[in-house]
């Protein structure tokens, strides 16, 4: 993933896809739309299911020159022939991860709202740190990473961020100038026009 001066799309696919259709839908997505990174991010610790997609949505990713990773399952990174992992738990199977896939590998991290944590994962070797949600949500105890929390980061840490989940037009644009790519997932899944919704959130980035 590569830092630019205007933050770049770190898609993120739905935590379950049917098979037969989303590679075609995830296609047109990456068609219409600039995208930097897709995150493999199924719920399912199901290997046999988790190797399909695998298979399935690194075919339609390659063909377009975006590199794909996983969300948490390292050891399938590289039988998959995917591009990295993206870990769930700060800096704690980084080095793990990094010697299995080597250098060249994406090995990237979610710390929540933790500044210690993403400062931790930075100095494990993480290619990129990601903190979300942007905004309060129903979800854990409510807690989110503020504005401040890019814009130290953005200013202190050379490392790049991610910022993810709960995503506005108006969020994207107010942290546009203080992250380096932003994750968009449930953002675009959940509407009933991916591509659409993926263009609105994209022309707030200013």
């Amino acid at each position: 993933m590569a830092e630019t001066e205007q933050p770049q799309i770190y898609l993120i696919t739905p935590g379950d896809v049917e098979l037969s259709t989303f590679p075609g839908v995830l296609a047109s997505v990456l068609d219409a739309v600039p995208v930097a990174c897709l995150r493999l991010a199924l719920t399912s610790n199901d290997q046999d299911r988790l190797l399909r997609a695998g298979d399935a949505l690194r075919e339609v990713a390659h063909a377009r020159d975006v590199p794909i990773v996983i969300d948490r399952h390292w050891q399938l990174a590289e039988r998959l022939g995917l591009d990295g992992v993206h870990l769930l738990d700060g800096a704690r199977q980084i080095r793990a991860a990094r010697k299995v896939l080597g250098e060249d590998a994406i090995v990237g991290s979610y710390c929540g709202t933790s500044r210690h944590d993403g400062m931790s994962a930075g100095e494990a070797g993480a290619d990129y740190v990601g903190f979300g949600p942007c905004a309060p949500t129903a979800l854990g105890d409510g807690s989110f990473a503020e504005p401040e929390l890019f814009g130290w980061w953005s200013e202190m840490i050379e490392v790049p961020v991610v910022a993810e989940g709960a995503l506005t037009p108006e969020l994207v644009t107010a942290l546009a100038p203080l992250t380096d790519f932003f994750g968009m997932g449930p953002e675009i899944w959940e509407s009933d026009d991916p591509i659409a919704a993926l263009k609105t959130l994209a022309a707030a980035i200013l």
